[in-house]
């Protein structure tokens, strides 16, 4: 699964891991993507969305129809 949030458009960082001895490897900051399953009364039925964890708590702050709504507007197949 893709680590991107379809909400807030969260993308992994990268960075790197640094050892005792100061020696830099590279690594991945990924967001903590889960797949949710949300019931859109507009639509008439559920929809599956990866969403971060920070999405999650901007569909219950705004709610899933506006998010939907801004998600349609841009254009994302749901």
């Amino acid at each position: 699964m893709a680590a991107v949030c379809q909400v807030t458009g969260a993308v992994p960082g990268f960075g790197h891991n640094i050892s005792h001895s100061n020696r830099r490897t590279k690594r991945r900051f990924d967001p903590n993507v889960q797949k949710k399953t949300y019931f859109v009364p507009s639509l008439g039925r559920k929809i599956t969305l990866n969403v971060s964890v920070r999405g999650m708590k901007v569909i219950d702050a705004r709610g899933i129809e506006s998010v939907v709504k801004d998600l349609l507007a841009k254009g994302v197949k749901l």
